[in-house]
């Protein structure tokens, strides 16, 4: 009878692990609230901030202090390949800011690709509940891991949304926030628009976004990782090949002028480079 007892609460409980292991609603839908919930996310937030920017273009790494503002972002250039930026490097890039704040309309015609860019990313993000097959992978804490490949009953009707249908990966979600936190995907074979003449993705290309909570109620985007090889000019500030990070995150007035902003840069450099 004992023996029993034990059978059945250890039955009991391995049951309810598994079942607190999986989420209730199937893959698919899980996906598609929290794309809804993304896109309403950003499109309500209108924060500003301050963060620490590292790129890589082939053999150099940059870090960048930034400062957003209405107007548009102002960079520092503060190290090149983990040391101090070369006094002409870092001349020019302070000339650069200088200007911008004695020419704020030169700043905010950058905001367009910015916003191009946006535009284009939430259409992405809107079809892909639909253009991809979703299962359940598994879970860290809160985060929730779905392995993805192509929906075959979804036509693409866009160069980009082409090169996104053709790809197969993983996704990350917070299923407590219902915010996407990674996505990581391969191309699965080559792309070509127009037979090449307009551009092609080779196979095997690949790219990892990830964001992160910054502060309460608040996520930024925090990895950016590109390695595709041929020719597509679909975004205006991303290339075919980057790694790009951000860090550090300090919020900042919505209201700040580009003047403060860098007097702001300007404050933090010596931290930056320490």
């Amino acid at each position: 009878m004992l023996r029993s007892a034990i059978f059945a609460l250890l039955f009991l409980f391995i049951f309810e692990f598994a079942y607190a292991q999986t989420p209730e609603a199937p893959a698919g839908q899980l996906v598609q609230r929290v794309i809804n919930n993304e896109l309403t996310a950003q499109n309500r937030d209108h924060s500003h901030w301050m963060f620490r920017l590292s790129t890589k273009k082939k053999s150099e790494q940059d870090v960048y202090k930034v400062v957003e503002t209405k107007d548009g972002n102002l960079k520092l250039l503060v190290l090149v390949n983990g040391r101090p930026a070369p006094s002409n490097q870092r001349e020019q890039s302070e000339a650069r800011i200088k200007h911008f704040v004695r020419n704020p309309a030169d700043l905010r015609k950058s905001l367009k690709d910015d916003h191009q860019d946006t535009k284009q990313s939430q259409e992405l993000l809107k079809m892909l509940p639909q253009a991809f097959i979703f299962n359940y992978a598994g879970t860290r804490g809160d985060l929730v891991k779905m392995d993805f490949k192509p929906n075959p009953t979804f036509h693409a009707r866009t160069h980009e949304a082409e090169v996104f249908h053709a790809m197969e990966g993983t996704l990350w979600v917070d299923a407590k926030q219902n915010r996407l936190a990674e996505i990581n995907g391969r191309l699965m074979h080559t792309v070509k628009f127009a037979g090449g003449l307009l551009g092609h993705l080779d196979s095997g290309g690949t790219f990892v976004v990830k964001q992160e909570p910054v502060a309460p109620g608040y996520w930024e985007l925090t990895l950016l990782n590109v390695h595709m090889k041929g020719k597509a000019l679909f975004f205006k500030t991303i290339s075919v090949q980057q790694d790009y990070s951000r860090s550090d995150f300090q919020k900042v007035p919505d209201d700040l002028t580009l003047a403060k902003a860098a007097d702001a840069l300007n404050k933090q450099t010596s931290a930056a480079t320490r």
